[in-house]
């Protein structure tokens, strides 16, 4: 049995059945629209699939397959009985109805495997640090060309083609190019405005390479700056120095997401900063742990996670400086390395 499989298989007290397809390809390497995994406790797993997949699953090793219909969670509702453990956060409700339709008695679990997901290998890591790599080679290929006068969807495809000619496989996210008082939206979709003279240009971008995810922001700038976007950036970038300085394992995510609050609140931009400093990255540019102040999370040495305040200013502008970490028993380890203090393009 897997080493994964197996973690996942020591902690249960009732079969799991796992629907998430990320969590089936995580335990399996099996990848397809349509699969389904249940896990034993102490051992042994069943790979449901249908007809589309099910050669392509008789080649994954430690596990049984079925073969099921394409309707799969009303046939497995069919099969399954006793005490039945299932994925309730990724779960759809109406695929729960055909499931519990039959004989099962279905109990809800939250993040098991997510749990053991958050935890790198080193395996892991060296995808994840070969990702941001080339993404901050993609980017250092975009600083130098022209920003001004160009639009902010036109940067952004610049940007995809460069990562791509650097290796990139893929997006891991649509890319975030927001300028002026766009940057003041942390979640800004690349419009039709063109970047001008004497603002901050925020770009999140990450890749995807070997089916891991990178995630990096920058915010750069046009030429002399109003005091006020200059402050906020300054204080931005030193808050977020001093969290990649002191986050390590052991500590909650609470604790983490306060290094780079307080100091951004006591300069008086609190109000400004209203998401968390950070979250997991792996398979998907999101998952666990969380960095923020409702975090339940503690982190465990192969934890990685971004380090991304943000400062946002309605009207005015913003700006976010993001970093890839992975979490070590005395600190952490930046995946990314692309310059953070504001540079200057034209």
């Amino acid at each position: 049995m897997s080493k994964r499989l197996n973690a996942l298989s020591t902690q249960l007290d009732a079969p799991l059945l796992v629907t998430d397809l990320t969590n089936v390809f995580y335990l399996t390497g099996f990848e397809s629209s349509n699969a389904a995994l249940l896990v034993q406790p102490g051992g042994g797993a069943t790979l449901y699939t249908d007809f589309r997949y099910v050669e392509a699953a008789r080649e994954v090793s430690d596990v049984e397959v079925e073969l099921t219909k394409r309707t799969m969670m009303a046939d497995l509702g069919e099969r399954l009985k006793g005490r039945v453990q299932f994925e309730a956060d990724v779960l759809p409700y109406v695929e729960w109805e055909r499931l519990s339709a039959g004989r099962a008695k279905l109990v809800p679990t939250h993040g098991l495997v997510d749990g053991i997901r958050a935890v790198k290998e080193e395996e892991e890591i060296a995808k994840l640090r070969k990702a941001a790599r080339i993404a901050d080679r993609g980017f250092e290929a975009l600083t130098a060309e022209t920003f001004i006068g160009r639009s902010e969807k036109e940067i952004a495809w610049r940007l995809r083609e460069l990562l791509h000619a650097h290796g990139a496989d893929d997006l891991s996210f649509d890319t975030i190019v927001a300028s002026g008082p766009n940057g003041a939206l942390p979640h800004a979709h690349p419009s039709e405005r063109i970047v001008d003279r004497g603002t901050l240009v925020t770009v999140d971008w990450g890749v995807r390479v070997d089916g891991y995810c990178s995630d990096c922001t920058r915010t750069v700038s046009t030429g002399g700056l109003p005091n006020e976007l200059r402050r906020a950036f300054d204080v931005c970038l030193e808050a977020q120095k001093r969290a990649c300085a002191s986050v390590k394992a052991g500590m909650t995510g609470v604790d983490a997401d306060a290094i780079a609050r307080d100091p951004i609140t006591d300069a008086g931009f609190g109000a400004s900063f209203g998401h968390g400093l950070g979250h997991g990255v792996g398979l998907m540019v999101h998952e666990a742990p969380r960095l923020s102040t409702e975090s339940t999370d503690t982190l465990q040495p192969g934890h990685v996670v971004t380090i991304e305040p943000g400062i946002y200013l309605p009207g005015v502008g913003g700006c976010r400086i993001e970093d890839l970490a992975v979490v070590r028993e005395d600190g952490v380890e930046l995946l990314t390395s692309f310059p953070k203090e504001l540079i200057e393009v034209r």
